[in-house]
């Protein structure tokens, strides 16, 4: 079988959450009979396609970006040749040129759409585009919500309820990864260990300038408290810089962008998992599978998502209040406070893993909703 992932971005320009999620899924349906396409757009598309160990990457070049959707000329005619590759259409939300896309040339394919978030962002561009959105939803065969709580919480998601299914992110499974020795001392002699670590991309809904809130607060309050470690670029990176200069942090460390093999070495290193997003942006949590894997216990925040299906409340973590400074200060300063609770609780974070998000445990339930799809009579799903 033959599916064309589609997504704005992908590896190796961008790392995400979202893209190490299409990584995953091509990844582990690769044994179940699936060859993976992904086709996406590059600042640099140098070369046009990258064969990557779990896929084949078709690029092609980014003109412009408005409101954070990727635009190519190139794109549309593209989706049409790749579509009559594929045995089915594999699209990522959100993502509104790939509507428009499939919409104009109305591949042959089956298609599904996994519906990573709703878009939250206040936009002009957001009434128009809606009726277009609800369109290309309905032409779907079928739509996947990564966990039940945003399926239920999402109104895009309700108004398609009858086509919605479940299938929760997965990860590799087996022992947690063994970061390399050199690698981890290096990193150990720059950052410490025992820290709070944040891995993904600095964006508006993370959180991280409550985080840096919160430490503010302990200084003021505790005369300091645990450090911080925050892996990953973003647009909202200089801001978060700033303002940990103006607060006076110094027990934050901004690492930037980081290797597959440097997050390993800091999730071995670290103490636990902080996540402070504060807006239902957040739709899952990538980072915390990573954490739980690794065993490590989680911090997050409760938003009516999948982050408190994947950690969830005195199991595998702590789940605190968003937008809460003072909140997540207390929920690190209690982990920080008990090596029993931490072990305990991160012990819990990997059985979690092991039960509920493995990757192959997704992959066969993406191929079985491929299989459903090509057999069913087109436009009544599976």
């Amino acid at each position: 079988m033959r599916v064309l992932h589609v997504f704005k971005t992908y590896f190796p320009e961008t790392q995400g959450g979202l893209e190490e999620v299409i990584r995953q899924i091509c990844r582990h349906t690769r044994p179940l009979g699936v060859e993976s396409r992904v086709l996406t757009l590059a600042r640099r598309p140098h070369p046009a396609c990258v064969q990557l160990p779990e896929a084949e990457v078709y690029r092609h070049r980014r003109w412009a970006e408005i409101a954070s959707c990727g635009l190519s000329p190139a794109f549309p005619a593209s989706l049409r040749r790749h579509a009559a590759w594929a045995d089915v259409i594999h699209y990522h939300f959100p993502w509104p040129l790939a509507d428009l896309a499939h919409l104009i040339h109305a591949p042959a394919a089956p298609a599904l759409i996994t519906y990573h978030a709703d878009i939250l962002r206040r936009s002009p561009l957001l009434a128009p585009y809606r009726p277009v959105m609800h369109r290309f939803l309905s032409r779907l065969d079928a739509i996947v919500a990564t966990s039940e709580a945003y399926a239920r919480t999402s109104p895009v998601l309700r108004r398609h309820a009858g086509r919605v299914h479940i299938i929760p992110i997965g990860l590799d499974d087996g022992p947690a990864p063994i970061p390399d020795p050199q690698r981890l001392q290096s990193l150990r002699e720059r950052v410490g260990e025992g820290f709070f670590l944040f891995i993904g991309v600095l964006r508006y809904y993370k959180g991280l300038h409550i985080l840096l809130q919160a430490l503010h607060r302990m200084d003021r309050t505790h005369g300091g408290g645990p450090r911080v470690v925050i892996a990953g670029s973003g647009p909202m990176a200089p801001a978060l810089h700033r303002q940990a200069r103006t607060l006076g942090l110094d027990r934050v460390t901004f690492l930037g962008s980081v290797s597959d093999a440097d997050k390993i070495a800091l999730l071995q290193l670290s103490r636990g998992i902080i996540f402070p997003s504060h807006l239902r942006a957040e739709a899952f949590g990538v980072t915390l599978l990573e954490g739980a894997r690794q065993g490590r216990p989680l911090i997050s925040t409760e938003l009516g998502t999948g982050t408190s299906f994947v950690n969830a409340h005195g199991e595998s973590g702590l789940v605190v209040p968003p937008g809460d400074p003072a909140a997540l200060a207390g929920a690190m300063q209690r982990l920080e406070a008990d090596p029993q609770l931490t072990r305990r609780l991160g012990l819990g974070a990997r059985a979690r893993y092991e039960r509920l998000f493995t990757g192959p445990r997704m992959a066969r339930g993406y191929v079985d909703l491929y299989h459903r799809l090509c057999a069913a009579p087109r436009g009544e799903g599976p």
